[in-house]
């Protein structure tokens, strides 16, 4: 990387930095805020999938906060393993994605500090309460619809991102076999016939499509693009080499044509496409409200979600470009509602014409900008060596 291109990312670092630092203590019970001046609550999932960024900056403060943070859960977790979604509040459960986030913070939180048998007892219940997700008492996991990070947004059934979480913390704790056995089921055709043979499960990957579909249920499905999921995929090696690269070029290609309709302003993939339109089959009513096309879930672009979208390029064997769309990251961050703010690391972005909508300096975006970066400067999928194939430039 240049000097030219490197400059504005340690500041966007530093930045970055300074917003998780600010956001480190919050008004319930210390825990950190979601985001500077919006959502002073410990929500657990934005936390936890900040811990990437927080883990790989290797700052001593916000890596005691962040075991602040899994002491905190333990002590609200459920008798039966079930994380809540607000650290702090054992009552607010219902989430399908904060148990796998759980453990996958908390593997990687042992492998930094090297202790091992930290919270050893939560880790037993939480992975006994993932086992009890999957419907057909297998290692894929199901879920209500609004129940992960996409509170407005329907998936059911076998959704890719909650699954992605999981084969990412199998073999952090040495389930191997379970993370071979969940790749192969995940990568099987989707079903889409009125009748199946009891024998066959239904995957994810998408027929003559180089990426896994939203989410799959019996004889239902949703074959939109989920850019979270499907980066996790690639970063975590359920993808198989050929198919990430193949995956990554298919998006850049479709964020072109996006481009090219007036539905894309940047050079950052939306979280998810085609957009969902009042006349398709999956529309909603209460999408009106707050999932039009090319906002929120429904198209909008989440700065954590293209940390995770570098990484997975960078994966894939494409640094260079990876370092293009960290720059394009970088502008990205700088977008604030609070036109005071240098870096606004807001919450996420208007597709159409990149207004920022979300509130400011959010703390997985200013994590996942830190984490992004990191391994872009080190040419390493950090956390994941051993499923990603990085080609130095």
């Amino acid at each position: 990387m240049t000097n030219g291109l490197y400059s504005p990312v340690e500041e966007a670092k530093k930045a970055a930095l300074e917003v998780l630092l600010h956001n480190a203590h919050g008004p319930c019970n210390g825990l950190p805020r979601t985001a500077g001046w919006g959502y002073p609550e410990p929500y657990t999932r934005d936390l936890l999938i900040a811990s990437l960024g927080i883990l790989a900056s290797e700052n001593e403060k916000l890596i005691r906060v962040l075991r602040q943070v899994l002491e905190t859960l333990a002590k609200n977790q459920s008798e039966r393993g079930h994380m809540p979604s607000l650290v702090h509040d054992a009552e607010d459960r219902g989430a399908s994605d904060t148990t796998p986030l759980f453990l996958l913070a908390l593997a990687l939180y042992r492998r930094v500090t090297g202790d091992n048998l930290f919270l050893e007892d939560a880790a037993e219940k939480a992975l006994i309460w993932m086992e009890y997700q999957s419907p057909d008492d297998r290692v894929m996991v199901a879920q209500l619809p609004t129940s992960d990070w996409r509170d407005e947004q329907w998936v059911l059934g076998y959704g890719l991102f909650v699954n992605t979480v999981v084969h990412a913390y199998l073999p952090l704790f040495g389930y191997h076999e379970r993370a071979a056995e969940l790749r192969g089921l995940m990568r099987k055709f989707t079903i889409r016939s009125e009748s199946q043979h009891r024998h066959v499960h239904e995957g994810l990957v998408v027929p003559h499509k180089p990426y896994y579909a939203l989410w799959s249920y019996k004889v239902h499905n949703n074959e939109r693009f989920d850019l979270l999921g499907n980066s996790l995929a690639v970063i975590t090696g359920m993808s198989s080499h050929t198919r990430s690269q193949s995956l990554i070029s298919w998006v850049e290609s479709e964020c072109e044509a996006l481009k090219d309709r007036g539905d894309l302003s940047g050079n950052l993939p939306p979280c998810l496409f085609p957009y969902i339109r009042p006349e398709d089959p999956d529309w909603r009513p209460r999408y009106a409200i707050y999932n039009n096309p090319g906002d929120y879930h429904n198209g909008g672009i989440w700065p954590f979600i293209c940390g995770f979208y570098v990484v997975a390029v960078l994966a894939a064997g494409y640094p260079k470009l990876a370092r293009e769309k960290l720059i394009s990251l970088t502008q990205q961050v700088q977008t604030a509602r609070n036109t005071d703010l240098a870096f606004g690391f807001n919450e996420w972005i208007r597709a159409g014409d990149g207004t920022p909508r979300g509130q400011d300096w959010q703390t997985w975006s200013a994590a996942m900008y830190l984490y992004a970066a990191t391994c872009v400067e080190k040419e390493k999928v950090i956390f994941f060596e051993k499923t990603a194939v990085v080609e130095k430039s």
